[in-house]
């Protein structure tokens, strides 16, 4: 198991840093001069090579590359072409946010998921069953952004029990009021992933039901209900893991929508201000620790699987012999 771990944290790392090449050469294709965030409309010849040689980009390709990959070794991402400010404490910054949008949304939607979908494979022939996947398909089918919009209206407008958007200036410094500015886009967020997980968690769930070893212990004397989380809460657990860390990690990249319909200050709403101003840094940054975050989350979801799974690590061993 550690040379496991110890292949894929070094399968990690090179990943990064192939993701870091890619964004810096994709970022450099893009039409447009950089400079230009810092330039007003008429500017002079003198005031575009000031702001070339102040953003970098008057240097060849390959020394840009060489600085860009120095910077990324002392975990330096450099700093934003428009505001001058550092970008990896503007990031952790915005992390603050997207990051306790996407793992309570991630749990809430676990919460239903897990129960739900097992109900449905049990009530697979029923109409309980029948509605619950009716209603993950209905989820599936629903934009994001419609449902944040309905809930806004819904909750915020007419009953006015929680605020339509935004984030406290103080952050975190006031909970109560981060927590309430929260809640919306994690529902949002939790009722289209449960939507998804749902179904991964039926379908794991019919193939456990249907198994032999849930028949003999049903044999030898087990109800229905001790075979089932004895046995088969462990065995379907393991393929669903993965996809736990898929759902995850698309939340993790995807919540640029639901930061954009309730006007939060996350990761997504700095990588679109990136973008818009042509602001490689940021853009660059975000991505990369965006990337870094998929990577983990991946990294941790196939430790996972391989603890609960005993049959995945004697594969490894016997690959391993």
């Amino acid at each position: 198991m550690l040379r496991y771990l110890l292949r894929r944290t070094l399968v990690l790392a090179l990943s990064l840093v192939v993701a870091g090449l890619v964004l810096f050469v994709l970022l450099r294709l893009l039409p447009g001069d950089p400079a230009a965030a810092l330039l007003s409309v008429g500017a002079d010849e003198a005031q575009i090579a000031a702001a070339r040689e102040q953003v970098g980009s008057d240097l060849p390709i390959g020394q840009q590359l060489l600085r860009f990959l120095g910077d990324l070794a002392r975990f330096d991402l450099g700093k934003s072409f428009v505001s001058g400010s550092p970008v990896l404490p503007e990031i952790a910054k915005r992390l603050a946010v997207t990051v306790p949008l996407t793992l309570a949304a991630f749990l809430l939607a676990l919460a239903l998921a897990v129960p739900l979908g097992i109900l449905a494979a049990v009530k697979a022939n029923r109409w309980t069953g029948a509605a619950l996947s009716g209603l993950s398909q209905l989820g599936l089918a629903v934009p994001v952004f419609w449902i944040g919009i309905l809930l806004v209206w819904i909750v915020a407008v007419e009953w006015r029990l929680l605020p339509a958007s935004g984030f406290p200036a103080k952050g975190w410094a006031d909970p109560a009021a981060a927590t309430r500015g929260l809640v919306l886009p994690v529902v949002t967020i939790a009722l289209v992933m449960g939507a998804s997980l749902l179904r991964y968690v039926r379908s794991a769930t019919l193939d456990v039901l249907g198994a032999d070893y849930l028949r003999n212990a049903r044999a030898m004397g087990s109800s229905f209900s001790q075979a089932l989380v004895r046995h088969g809460l462990r065995n379907g657990a393991a393929p669903v893991i993965s996809i736990l860390g898929i759902e995850l990690a698309s939340t993790l990249l995807g919540a640029v929508v639901v930061e954009r319909v309730f006007a939060l200050p996350g990761l997504g709403s700095m990588l679109l201000l990136g973008i818009q101003q042509r602001d490689y840094p940021s853009v660059q940054g975000v991505l990369l620790v965006s990337t870094l975050l998929v990577l983990l989350i991946g990294f941790l979801a196939d430790i996972l699987q391989r603890l609960i799974d005993p049959r995945l690590r004697g594969a490894e061993e016997g690959d391993a012999a």
